[in-house]
């Protein structure tokens, strides 16, 4: 084959994240809303009926579907169906960094903002237990708690060692994960959302 025309293959190529065809993909929005003149963030308290994560407290979101046309759509989607508003009721919307997590996840969050006001709300049952929200203010006053998570590497027993410099004695560059916490009132928020939510805080700094 010549050389020109193995190269044009990559000429109108795309990037996207090595491996991301085997991950599963998740949009979620991080919204903010006005409450007595002052702008607030709103959160959710995942029902205690759900299967994965219950009780924990997270932004509206989901896994994107083959149905929505961006990851946009889907974290719009997914919002309106959790609080029981209309999609077009949200605006403003704007991309945050997106995340590629060490368990086979990409999280693709937003911000923007919920017109109308808390009472406006119906959140889904099946999915929310609970909203609740805190005003930004606090949160940009207050640097969260950080805990450090380790990574070990573990091959299975058939990897071949034998292949490898260093053998059994090669020296894996495990990673650590910060874990960062927030503390609101009676509400721990933690994890992924805590992480995007820091995220969010900073670039306002």
């Amino acid at each position: 084959m010549d050389i020109n025309e193995l190269l044009n293959r990559f000429k109108d190529r795309t990037p996207k994240v090595l491996g991301s065809e085997t991950f599963s993909e998740y949009a979620i929005l991080l919204p903010l809303i006005e409450v007595n003149g002052e702008v607030h963030v709103l959160f959710e308290v995942r029902s205690f009926d759900m299967r994965r994560q219950p009780g924990e407290i997270c932004f509206p979101g989901g896994r994107i579907d083959r149905s929505d046309s961006d990851e946009m759509a889907a974290a719009l989607r997914e919002t309106s169906e959790e609080l029981g508003i209309d999609a077009n009721t949200i605006s403003e919307v704007y991309p945050l960094d997106y995340i590629v997590s060490p368990f086979g996840t990409i999280i693709y969050p937003y911000v923007g903002k919920l017109n109308g006001s808390l009472e406006d709300l119906k959140p889904n049952s099946a999915e929310v237990d609970e909203i609740f929200t805190t005003p930004l203010s606090f949160l940009r006053e207050r640097e969260p708690d950080l805990y450090t998570i380790k990574f070990k590497m573990e091959p299975e027993e058939s990897f071949p060692f034998k292949q490898i410099p260093g053998g059994e004695n090669y020296q894996w560059q495990a990673r650590n994960m910060k874990e960062h916490f927030y503390y609101y009132e009676d509400k721990v928020i933690w994890g992924l959302t805590a992480r995007v939510l820091h995220h969010f805080v900073k670039l306002l700094s």
